[in-house]
C-alpha cells in the first residue's frame, strides 16, 4: 500500500493520514491490522463524517465515496480529490506535492 510506505513523508511534512471507513469499529481494526496501516483508521459507522465531507452514498452502494481531504492547520479544506469508482486515488506523490504550499 502507498500509503503505508510514504507514511514517514507525510510526518516529515507535518501532516497525519487518516483513514476514514462507512464501518464498525471492530471492522475496521480489523482491516488496519490485515494492512498494518501505521496511520489511525478511523469507524464512521453512522456515516456523519462522510455526509459533513459531502462523500457518502456518491457511488450509490451506501458506503463512503472514494475521496482525499488535504485539510490545513486552521481546519479547512485545502484540496479534495473524489473518485469515480472505488479504485480511482490520487497517487501518493500527488497528495504530498499539495502538501508543500
Amino acid at each position: 500500500m502507498e500509503l503505508r510506505e510514504a507514511y514517514t513523508d507525510f510526518l516529515a511534512l507535518e501532516a497525519e493520514v487518516v483513514a476514514v471507513a462507512v464501518a464498525p469499529i471492530t471492522t475496521v481494526q480489523e482491516a488496519s491490522a490485515v494492512v498494518a496501516a501505521p496511520y489511525p483508521m478511523l469507524s464512521d459507522p453512522d456515516h456523519r463524517v462522510s455526509e459533513a465531507y459531502g462523500v457518502y452514498d456518491l457511488l450509490g452502494d451506501g458506503f463512503a465515496g472514494p475521496a482525499t481531504f488535504v485539510v490545513g492547520p486552521d481546519g479547512r479544506v485545502r484540496w479534495a480529490y473524489l473518485g469515480a469508482d472505488s479504485a480511482d486515488r490520487p497517487a501518493v506523490g500527488d497528495i504530498l506535492a499539495r502538501l508543500r504550499w
